[in-house]
C-alpha cells in the first residue's frame, strides 16, 4: 500500500505491483523532486540498464531462503546482524537467524503460530510481519500490521514477551539503555522496558488524513527520541518521560490538492555528532541542531528512503530514482546519478569505497562514492529489491521481494 488514509486505510489494504508503485508515486509526486531534476521528463519513464563494464565482480558468500518474504505487499523488513548472526523475517511470520559467516540457519520462528496450536488441517494465518527486525539486550524485536511487537530470545528465537499498540508497525522499533520505542501508523508511540514488556510511556501524535504509508523509524540518541512525522516535522522526546522537547519543521505543502500536500518525512532521521540529518517527501533534506532543533542549513531534495552518511558526505535517492552526494557541511551538490530513473531505487548503503542501492528489478548497482558512476552490478533476484541493504564491514546482506537472503562481499581495494 502506498499511501494510507485514516479513514479507508482498510479499503487501501492489499497488493500492489510494484511497477505500479513505481509508476504512481512518480506520476504523483513528480513535482516533489529536486530543483537539479526540472528537465523534462516522462514522469511514467523507466530507465533501462545497459552493459557495463565492471571494475569487480561482488562475490556471494551465502544464499538462503526466508519463507516467501514481503512478496508484493509494502514492506521495510530487512536483514540485520547482531551477535554474529544475521536475523530476517518473512511477513508471513518466519524470523530466522542464520550463521553471519556461513548462512547456517541456528533457529526459526512461526509468528503466525506462536503459541502451536494449529493442527495439520487449518490454514496459515499471515503474521503480517512489517517493521524490523532489531536487536538488543540479547533480544530480537520485531513488529506487525496487527500492531503487535515481539521480543524474542536472540539466541534461541523463543518468544520472551509481546505487546500490542494501536496501529500497524510498518517500521523497525529503537532500543537503547534497556527501552524499546515503537512508533506506529496510527501516530502512537510507545516505550517499552525491553527486558519484560512493560508499558513505560506513550504519546499520540497528529497524522494529516493523507500520508505516505511509511512512517518514520525512531532514532534514539543523547537521551532523546528523534522521530519524522505526516505533517512534515522533526520531533524530539525525553527517552526516559516522553516529555517532548523541540519540534522542527522540514517538509512544504506548496500543493492545492491533498495529494500535492503530503509531506511526511518517513526517512529515520540520522545523527551525526552534534547533528540530525533528516529528510522530508515533499520539500527539504535539512540539519538540524541535535540541542536545540535549529536548523542549521536545508536544501530542496524530496524522498521517503532512508539516507545514509559517511564521513563528510550524505548519499540519498529522491523519488525518482536519482541518486546525490549531498556536502554534509554546507548542503552543496557533489554529484548526481540519473541513470536509474524510475526503477524503484532504494536508500543508499555505505560499504567501503562505494554506495550501494538495489532496484525493482533485483539488481545491486555500486556506485563510487567520488564519483557517482555505476562500477560494478549484481542481480540478487528478479522479485525486485524493496529495502535498503545491510552492511558490516565489506559485507552486504540483501533480501529480495520473494525471501532470497544473500550475503555478498565487495572486494577491498
Amino acid at each position: 500500500m502506498l499511501f494510507s488514509n485514516k479513514q479507508t486505510s482498510k479499503g487501501f489494504q492489499g497488493k500492489h505491483l510494484k511497477m505500479f508503485a513505481v509508476l504512481l508515486l512518480s506520476g504523483i509526486l513528480f513535482a516533489c523532486s529536486s530543483t537539479e531534476d526540472n528537465e523534462e521528463e516522462n514522469a511514467d519513464f523507466v530507465a533501462e540498464l545497459t552493459d557495463l563494464e565492471e571494475q569487480f565482480e561482488p562475490k556471494v558468500l551465502w544464499d538462503k531462503s526466508v519463507g516467501d518474504g514481503s512478496e508484493d505487499y509494502f514492506s521495510r523488513l530487512k536483514p540485520i546482524a547482531a551477535y554474529n548472526k544475521v536475523y530476517s523475517a518473512s511477513r508471513a511470520g518466519d524470523v530466522i537467524a542464520f550463521d553471519e559467516k556461513t548462512g547456517e540457519k541456528l533457529w526459526q520462528t512461526d509468528l503466525s503460530d506462536i503459541k502451536g496450536e494449529r493442527s495439520f488441517w487449518d490454514g496459515r494465518v499471515s503474521a503480517l510481519l512489517a517493521g524490523g527486525p532489531v536487536a538488543g539486550v540479547d533480544k530480537v524485536f520485531i513488529g506487525s500490521e496487527n500492531g503487535t511487537i515481539y521480543a524474542l530470545d536472540a539466541q534461541t528465537g523463543e518468544l520472551v514477551w509481546q505487546a500490542s499498540i494501536k496501529g500497524e508497525i510498518i517500521n523497525a522499533p529503537a532500543i537503547d539503555s534497556g527501552i524499546v520505542v515503537v512508533n506506529s501508523a496510527s501516530g502512537i508511540m510507545k516505550a517499552f522496558n525491553a527486558d519484560n514488556g512493560e508499558e513505560l510511556w506513550k504519546i499520540e501524535q497528529d497524522v494529516p488524513a493523507l500520508t505516505l504509508r511509511g512512517i518514520s523509524k525512531p532514532v534514539i540518541a543523547s537521551g532523546g527520541v528523534i522521530v519524522g512525522t505526516g505533517k512534515g516535522d522533526v520531533n524530539v522526546y525525553l527517552l526516559d518521560k516522553g516529555q517532548q522537547g523541540w519540534s522542527t519543521e522540514i517538509g512544504e505543502t506548496t500543493g492545492s490538492t491533498e495529494l500535492e500536500r503530503v509531506i511526511d518525512v518517513d526517512s529515520a532521521p540520522v545523527v551525526f555528532g552534534d547533528k540530525v540529518y533528516a529528510i522530508s517527501s515533499r520539500g527539504n533534506l535539512a540539519s538540524i541542531e541535535l540541542q536545540s532543533g535549529r536548523i542549521l542549513w536545508k536544501r530542496q531534495y524530496s524522498s521517503y528512503r532512508q539516507i545514509a552518511i559517511y564521513r563528510n558526505t550524505i548519499f540519498l535517492t529522491n523519488l525518482r530514482g536519482h541518486v546525490y552526494a549531498i556536502d554534509r557541511v554546507n548542503g552543496i551538490e557533489r554529484w548526481s546519478n540519473l541513470s536509474l530513473t524510475n526503477r524503484g531505487v532504494t536508500g543508499p548503503a555505505v560499504v567501503d569505497d562505494y554506495v550501494v542501492v538495489g532496484d525493482f528489478e533485483g539488481y545491486l548497482h555500486w556506485l563510487n562514492q567520488d564519483t557517482g558512476e555505476i562500477v560494478a552490478r549484481h542481480e540478487v533476484d528478479g522479485s525486485g529489491i524493496h529495502v535498503t541493504p545491510t552492511v558490516v564491514g565489506n559485507i552486504l546482506y540483501s533480501q529480495s521481494r520473494d525471501g532470497d537472503l544473500q550475503a555478498i562481499e565487495t572486494p577491498v581495494k
